[in-house]
């Protein structure tokens, strides 16, 4: 069914083909229009401040000053998207360098030059406010978003301390910087003998396939390089993630909220308990996770069970070898359920260099969809022709038919989504494909290949994102109750959880305590928990699309389609799902618990 996958040496970007690459001329043709377009920022951001002290004096003052912000923020996420891309397809171009840093100086300036804006507003009677929108009739379209800015009334600043904090970004940003340009462009890890006696320098991008092999010398060689090096420069990791932790305490503090946690969540009107409740149903569900690592250890005959044998296939003779262009076919027609509407834009995708494909020396690691309400919903991906690689298709391609249907369906205001439910749409994509694949194989040790990946899907997206999640929780109240946050502290909490998360059967190595310093998501501000919940999401959605069809993937498509327009816990009780419960993590973990007797039985 799949061809042999040949190992190839890393390419220069230059080397790729034109049609594998990103079609980032599409948002700027050369360095002199996106230098336009910063001139242009520049100019419009200095003329706003003829609305300071005037934002609530008419309904028509206000409107325009909405709308003129609009402008100004819909120009520079171009600017900034284009130079962040065009850094990430190859991040040792100085160029490139020079670009990110222009587009994030101007960013801020943009923040700091409209900083007054919500205090004023927040000064406006709100009977005065209701007085505007029958005034004004195009307020009406920013109601949604006004009283958004009134429910954080109590955390927003004067003017003049908004206004000190917009100016201090570029400063508060340094920490994250520093992290991805250490962990992107300036770290090097070691090389080691791949399966057949080459040699093979460990990267960002080959890391995982490499854990994946069926060589358990190769396995153990890339897990130690990779931790080793990444030992070597424990301090510098810890100082950079404590530096961020201290910029969002400290916003958390002046802004009046009781924890760092309250602050990140409260943007989104996300309760904390959906938080908690999330850690404590995978707490009562972990018998689950025990058996399964039971199971892993029994099909891989190994007497140790290591953190280095996780990640390989427990059938060891199946080999997925899938060039790019099939995963392609695959995932189209894994996500048919979804109908036309969807595949045809899934095609445009496909066809339109949306995607970013192969890896390349200086690329970034990992894979993300990205753009702005004007680009295309680009993909950068690290294709390496194996199957978790084509499950990172769909999953991206989620990411950016959400993001063309909100921003094809709704205003700039509302174009975006929530990054509560930025990982539904993605996570519904993997869980259809995988359904398909399941529905098709015809081989016995395929489909047991397969159920071992979707039961790995759950591991990592479920338990280990929520055992992520705990970890950051745990370091944010340890640093907030005054503690120092060092290297030691970070990897004995990290193990710890690890020994909790995994249970007995697994021997917990001392390399993966250094394992928080190589995920950039706790660097996102109490991002990591969404991937939990937007899998648990995703699996009812999923499981609503497979049974009712038609009517549930309206349902689907409009929530695809509604973008910020509601609360994000809102959007997804109209598509089916309340996550304000526990139920739709009880489930999805009960799903994996009768998903781990299926593979028991099988093996």
């Amino acid at each position: 069914m799949y061809v042999e996958n040949k190992k190839v040496d890393l390419k220069e970007r230059k080397d790729i083909p034109v049609e594998y690459t990103w079609d980032l001329e599409s948002m700027y043709k050369d360095k002199e229009t996106w230098e336009r377009d910063i001139y242009k920022v520049q100019k419009k951001s200095e003329e706003y401040s003829k609305y300071k002290e005037k934002v609530g004096q008419s309904a028509d003052i206000l409107l325009q000053a909405l709308k003129d912000r609009d402008d100004l923020y819909r120009t520079v996420s171009n600017v900034y998207s284009y130079a962040n891309m065009k850094l990430d397809q190859d991040t040792r171009v100085g160029e490139s360098q020079a670009l990110l840093d222009k587009a994030l100086s101007i960013y801020v300036k943009v923040q700091e030059s409209t900083s007054f804006l919500v205090p004023e507003i927040l000064q406006i009677d709100p009977e005065e406010l209701d007085k505007y929108y029958a005034e004004a009739s195009g307020l009406k379209l920013y109601k949604q978003h006004l009283e958004d800015i009134l429910r954080q009334r109590e955390h927003v600043l004067s003017t003049k301390e908004e206004n000190l904090l917009a100016q201090m970004g570029e400063v508060t940003s340094a920490p994250e910087q520093i992290y991805s340009m250490l962990n992107s462009a300036d770290i090097k890890f070691p090389i080691i003998k791949d399966e057949d006696g080459k040699d093979i320098e460990i990267t960002q991008g080959n890391f995982v396939p490499l854990m994946e092999s069926k060589d358990r010398n190769v396995r153990k060689a890339a897990f130690e390089g990779l931790y080793h090096t990444y030992e070597n420069f424990k301090n510098t990791y810890a100082q950079t993630l404590s530096g961020n932790m201290k910029k969002n305490i400290f916003s958390a503090k002046v802004r009046k909220y009781n924890s760092s946690i309250e602050a990140s969540l409260e943007q989104n009107n996300i309760p904390v308990s959906v938080y908690d409740n999330l850690i404590k149903s995978v707490h009562n569900n972990m018998d689950s996770m025990y058996r399964y690592m039971d199971i892993r250890k029994r099909a891989l005959g190994v007497e140790e069970l290591h953190m280095y044998d996780l990640y390989t296939p427990i059938v060891k003779y199946v080999d997925f070898n899938i060039p790019y262009e099939q995963g392609k076919d695959l995932v189209i027609k894994g996500l048919s359920p979804l109908k036309e509407e969807y595949i045809d834009v899934l095609k445009k995708g496909f066809d339109s260099r949306w995607v970013d494909v192969y890896e390349n020396k200086g690329k970034r690691s990992g894979a993300y969809s990205s753009g702005t309400y004007d680009s295309k919903p680009f993909i950068l991906l690290n294709y390496q022709n194996t199957l978790d690689s084509v499950f990172t298709i769909a999953h991206e391609m989620g990411h950016s038919l959400h993001s063309y249907f909100s921003k094809g369906n709704q205003p700039y205001i509302y174009g975006g989504y929530s990054i509560f439910v930025a990982e539904v749409a993605s996570t519904v994509n993997e869980t259809l494909l995988l359904d398909y694949m399941l529905k098709n194989v015809k081989d016995e040790g395929e489909r047991l290949y397969l159920l071992n990946h979707y039961l790995e899907q759950f591991r990592t997206t479920v338990y280990r994102q929520t055992m992520f999640a705990e970890f950051e929780k745990m370091i944010y109240e340890y640093a907030e109750a005054g503690n120092a946050i060092t290297a030691d502290y970070l990897s004995n909490t990290y193990k710890k959880l690890n020994e909790k998360y995994y249970g007995p059967n697994v021997v917990i190595d001392d390399e993966i305590a250094i394992e928080w310093a190589r995920i950039p998501h706790f660097y996102y501000n109490y991002y990591v928990f969404q991937y939990a919940t937007g899998y648990s999401a995703a699996v009812s959605l999923s499981q609503q699309i497979l049974a009712e069809k038609d009517i549930a993937v309206e349902r689907y498509l409009n929530f695809l389609k509604s973008g910020s327009s509601d609360y994000p816990i809102n959007v997804l009780k109209m598509a089916g799902v309340d996550m304000t419960t526990e139920e739709p993590v009880n489930n999805a973990l009960k799903l994996f618990g009768k998903l781990v007797d299926e593979m028991d039985q099988l093996v």
